[in-house]
């Protein structure tokens, strides 16, 4: 009755506004409501949703769904800001260019996605008893980024000098991106130093033939590939072999696929080996590199080498540069070498 009068006396213009006004309300409200649904939906349970580039490295490395092995993901030999961002990592990354913080976030939330899924996604490579008798072997391990099951497997070693780990930037990516093409990826972290590195390498190797059951991979034309430091430690466990560093003598890899590094000697014994490097490299001189690939082209080894014009050292996967790509062309590369071992 009191409506009537209202509309009586006042007409029913704003009467009309009214019912409209609440029904704006009332459908927003719902709306924000799916709106919040859809972003919570399917996120990982590992806690705090997912990472953005504003998200903290710390924030990160003590996710509870990375167990005690977060610390790994990002350089534990380098001092970590507690304010430094996901957008930000380039800054503690020394030497490196080229860092995508577009990347780095996608990466982070990979890992957390599948750990938060019940995946394993990284393995110790030495026992408790061996990280016991030499603490520093606590910083070691792989980083599983999985592709089909029983297809051919990749191990990739990032940059750093030897005296940190880049893996950010110089081996999950190149992992990410061959665990999509349907290869089975680890990324080495590895102690820093070159002996210990290609020990650790080794190791890694060994564990891989001995567990490739279990992990469902075939170690058949394994490639070994590495950015900077890490070029040098495929080439040399390449060239060397794993029992030049300890361990038992496992088959050579079918390919080394080798980014910016200044390798110069060459033994006779280099499997297949592809290279790529920017004329502006300060570090590892692409005219180094062009003759490393010759001379081991000289020795009737199938060699590929790509130089691209203007880039600097440690491109990585060279996302926005004239260099995005060439990680088909090692794919392609490491696939004809492929069944050539003996």
């Amino acid at each position: 009755m009191e409506l009537l009068l209202n509309v009586k006396e006042k007409g029913i213009l704003p009467v009309i506004c009214f019912f409209i006004f609440i029904c704006v309300l009332v459908l927003s409200g719902c709306g924000r409501q799916e709106e919040e649904n859809l972003q919570t939906e399917g996120q990982p349970s590992g806690g705090g949703g997912y990472y953005t580039l504003e998200t903290k490295v710390t924030d990160v490395i003590n996710d509870p769904v990375f167990e005690d092995y977060g610390r790994l993901i990002f350089p534990v030999d380098r001092t970590i800001d507690d304010n430094l961002t996901l957008q930000d990592v380039g800054e503690i990354l020394v030497w490196y260019h080229n860092v995508n913080p577009n990347r780095t976030v996608e990466i982070v939330n990979y890992l957390k996605d599948q750990a938060a899924s019940g995946e394993q996604i990284f393995y110790d490579i030495y026992t408790e008893e061996e990280k016991a008798e030499d603490p520093e072997k606590e910083n070691t391990g792989l980083f599983f980024f999985r592709g089909e099951p029983g297809a051919k497997t990749a191990v990739l070693n990032a940059g750093g000098g030897f005296v940190y780990v880049a893996a950010m930037h110089d081996s999950f990516p190149q992992a990410m991106e061959l665990s999509e093409k349907g290869y089975n990826a680890f990324a080495l972290i590895y102690r820093p130093g070159a002996d210990t590195a290609c020990e650790d390498l080794a190791r890694a190797i060994a564990f891989l033939h001995e567990n490739a059951e279990e992990l469902q991979i075939d170690m058949t034309d394994y490639s070994l590939w590495g950015g900077s430091a890490g070029a040098r430690m495929a080439a040399w466990l390449g060239s060397y072999g794993t029992a030049a560093f300890g361990e038992d003598d496992y088959p050579a890899p079918a390919s080394v696929i080798m980014q910016y590094t200044g390798l110069s000697e060459v033994t006779g014994n280099e499997p297949p080996t592809y290279a790529c490097v920017g004329t502006n490299d300060g570090i590892a001189s692409y005219r180094s590199v062009e003759n490393y690939i010759r001379r081991i082209k000289n020795n009737g080894t199938d060699t590929e080498i790509e130089v691209f014009d203007g880039l600097q050292h440690g491109f990585g996967l060279g996302e926005g540069t004239v260099a995005e790509g060439w990680i088909n062309n090692a794919v392609d590369f490491w696939e004809r070498n492929m069944g050539q071992t003996e």
